[in-house]
């Protein structure tokens, strides 16, 4: 056993009952899984948090199927590299090109791959940390099939730790004792590979005997390793408490936050893509503007990249920090998905059905429809919601200026409906 390999590589499952996690994948009765054992799988995406066991599907589907195995990494490779193992695929039927963080390839070089995967001249699994709608081009994505991974439990971690120590060679020498577990989970924040690599850090950093303890993983950390990994549990601490600044109408916390992510590497375009969320989650229409702010900051920041993207990051949190604040288009989705949900599809009333042919004419489709624009102030008071939830409210307009001026206009139309 080479020690110098890293931990995680050295104990990483071959077979899926090794694994750890993802039961909802690759358990028992699973599409995954049953694709697997019967050596018919599909040019997939994995799609979920670092260290969740992509990669490690990835090769296990490879070892299973006993099949030509390629892989690359989107940070270094290029459009020759993806080029060069297609060409050598040809000769190797059933070969699997694993990509790892797909979402870091440009148009061009997943355009490379289409032919390739529309041929069945490799099975291409990719895998990322991002939401692939955003990141993989609509052609390459509708010949995949996107599997979602869950992050793994304090449970499995555990289990892991505890194989690790049982499994491994290099930490078999030693005489650990796993008396504490917590500061290994928290400071790895969920991730199975770097929670490895800290157990390998602590382990070598006293001699053959060695206790762990949350004291001494946390002592060992900050001598050892850099606390912010912007693919770890910093990561979603800290663009959460850059969220909540600017939730909190705080530009100077905010911007701060936004340093933090800045100086470790954070992807500015994640960064950009929660500021046009955030600006309808958390703004609305208390200032319609911050989602034009925020979309024109997401559109600048892909054109100019890092490092000057940092001015236009910093201008549009400042903007969406000191804007007033509404969840009210937050509280009304998720109010009406709920009646949805209880009330299941209810019929669309027929005045306000289509009826393009006379067949549907004939069936009163459209029948007795009000055109808005026919009446005094562009207005029919007429029920557009279905009869067994008619009067229901989903919106209720936020205490803010610009919102109270709405449900004072909605009031002069719609006088009692609109009277909250």
């Amino acid at each position: 056993m080479n020690s110098h390999v890293p931990l995680a590589e050295r104990i990483r499952p071959t077979i899926l009952d090794e694994l750890l996690g993802q039961e909802h994948l690759v358990g028992k009765g699973s599409i995954l899984r049953t694709a697997i054992e019967h050596g018919k799988v599909p040019s997939m995406i994995f799609w979920g948090p670092p260290g969740t066991g992509k990669t490690t599907i990835a090769n296990i589907i490879a070892h299973t199927l006993n099949v030509p195995f390629f892989q690359l990494s989107a940070i270094s490779a290029g459009v020759k590299d993806v080029r060069d193992i297609i060409e050598q695929a040809k000769s190797k039927p059933g070969a699997v090109l694993f990509i790892d963080e797909i979402h870091r390839f440009n148009k061009g070089q997943q355009d490379a791959l289409l032919g390739a995967v529309e041929k069945g001249v490799i099975t291409l699994i990719g895998a990322t940390t991002e939401n692939p709608s955003f990141e993989v081009n609509s052609a390459l994505l509708s010949r995949c099939q996107v599997y979602v991974l869950k992050p793994l439990g304090e449970t499995e971690l555990v289990k892991l730790l505890q194989l690790a120590v049982k499994k491994d060679e290099a930490l078999q020498k030693k005489k650990i004792d796993l008396k504490e577990t917590a500061a290994l989970i928290n400071i790895s924040g969920g991730d199975a590979r770097k929670l490895l690599n800290l157990l390998e850090i602590v382990s070598d950093a006293s001699g053959d005997t060695v206790t762990i303890t949350d004291e001494y993983v946390m002592e060992t950390a900050q001598k050892r390793i850099a606390l912010y990994d912007k693919s770890g549990e910093q990561h979603y601490d800290i663009i959460s408490a850059f969220i909540k600044s600017i939730r909190g109408s705080d530009p100077n916390a905010a911007v701060y936050w936004l340093a933090r992510m800045i100086e470790g590497g954070e992807d500015v375009k994640f960064i950009a893509r929660r500021l046009v969320i955030l600006a309808s989650e958390d703004i609305g229409n208390a200032n319609p503007t911050a989602l034009v702010m925020a979309n024109a900051s997401f559109d600048a920041v892909n054109k100019i990249g890092y490092p000057e993207s940092s001015l236009i990051l910093s201008q549009c949190a400042i903007y969406l920090a000191s804007s007033a604040k509404s969840n009210s288009a937050t509280v009304a989705i998720g109010a009406a998905m709920n009646a949805v949900k209880q009330k299941g599809d209810l019929s669309v009333p027929l005045h306000i059905r289509n009826a393009p042919t006379k067949l549907m004419k004939n069936l009163d489709y459209g029948k007795n429809y009000e055109y808005s624009h026919s009446y005094e102030n562009n207005f029919s008071p007429q029920e557009y919601l279905p009869k067994e939830i008619s009067g229901m409210k989903f919106y209720d307009p936020g205490k803010n200026a610009r919102e109270e001026e709405l449900r004072k206009f909605l009031r002069r139309l719609w006088k009692d409906k609109y009277n909250y």
